[in-house]
């Protein structure tokens, strides 16, 4: 009977912590593998991981960028660099933050501008997930501004070639 018990103890543990992982875990944004190029400036994503932007669209395709700047070059021209996809295509987009490196919805995310930090290709649109650490990394960074996903135009994009 003791046996039994602490097998039964051992079951309930076990399905908890199955449970428990599962449910905090969130799709996993796909890593670039070391031939993935953007196709904006042909550069190896993979060497660059914690500048990477991932666009994945409704068919599961995936495009991998340098950093959120290429991203948006690509975003607002993509007749240009893939004639047979359109915005309405994409499912998901993500760039990393910068602070934590972990994926962040491209919509969501706050970047700032003009600061002293360059990404792979120079100047860069550095990405975060919280207003609070844009603004705290805009003071320490000597940054511009801080825009959200529909203030970045190909205006902006233009001022930081």
């Amino acid at each position: 009977m003791q046996l039994f018990r602490h097998l039964m103890t051992l079951l309930l543990l076990c399905l908890t912590l199955s449970y428990s992982t599962a449910s905090a875990a969130q799709p996993a944004t796909p890593a670039p593998l070391a031939k993935d190029k953007c196709p904006v400036c042909g550069m190896f994503v993979s060497k660059y991981p914690d500048w990477v932007a991932t666009v994945t669209f409704k068919d599961s395709t995936v495009l991998f960028f340098d950093g959120a700047k290429d991203f948006f070059t690509y975003y607002h021209n993509m007749q240009k660099y893939t004639p047979a996809r359109n915005q309405a295509s994409i499912s998901a987009i993500s760039v990393n933050d910068y602070y934590t490196l972990k994926p962040v919805d491209t919509r969501q995310a706050h970047f700032v501008i003009g600061s002293d930090v360059y990404g792979p290709m120079g100047k860069e649109l550095v990405p975060f997930g919280k207003l609070n650490d844009a603004h705290a990394f805009l003071k320490d960074h000597k940054g511009k501004m801080v825009l959200r996903f529909s203030d970045v135009t190909p205006k902006i994009l233009k001022s930081m070639e």
